[in-house]
């Protein structure tokens, strides 16, 4: 765990990459779906957005529980759901994410070392604690924006295929 002080830093930082990244893409583009079984760059963002208020209560769990026991986060799931996002109008999701994230921050920082050690149960991982947590939602954050720049840039011959 010595790397808490660069998770924090990742952490505070990536609202703010996603939004200057974001900002760069035609807003034509952030809508165009490249492939049957691919999110839209606005729905990677909305998707960002959304999840956001269940990572901090999953954060506010394990300050405030001794073993909290979480249930998986399945986007789509169920007979209703949709197999994408509902988009939010970009400047809302930005806005949404960044503070949400203030606030994750904010608890992280706030919290004694201890905190950072507990452990809890989740069904989708074979071991799973406060600090894996917070390390799951800044790279959770990368892999979405990386997935963006993908869909935005790469040529359909070399678009990775996600199924």
């Amino acid at each position: 765990m010595k790397d808490i002080p660069d998770l924090l830093d990742g952490l505070s930082r990536s609202a703010n990459v996603l939004s200057a990244f974001v900002q760069t893409i035609p807003a034509d583009q952030q809508h165009q779906r490249r492939g049957d079984d691919c999110w839209t760059i606005a729905e990677h963002v909305s998707h960002l957005a959304q999840v956001q208020p269940m990572l901090l209560e999953r954060l506010q769990r394990f300050r405030d529980e001794d073993h909290p026991i979480f249930v998986p986060y399945i986007p789509g799931e169920g007979e209703d759901a949709s197999d994408t996002p509902e988009v939010m109008p970009m400047d809302a999701a930005l806005d949404q994410l960044a503070l949400f994230r203030g606030r994750q921050v904010a608890l992280l920082n706030g919290v004694p070392a201890a905190v950072w050690e507990k452990t809890g149960s989740h069904p989708e991982y074979v071991i799973y604690s406060f600090y894996i947590l917070a390390r799951h939602i800044l790279m959770h954050d990368h892999w979405h924006m990386y997935r963006m720049e993908e869909l935005w840039l790469t040529q359909d011959a070399f678009l990775t295929q996600v199924e």
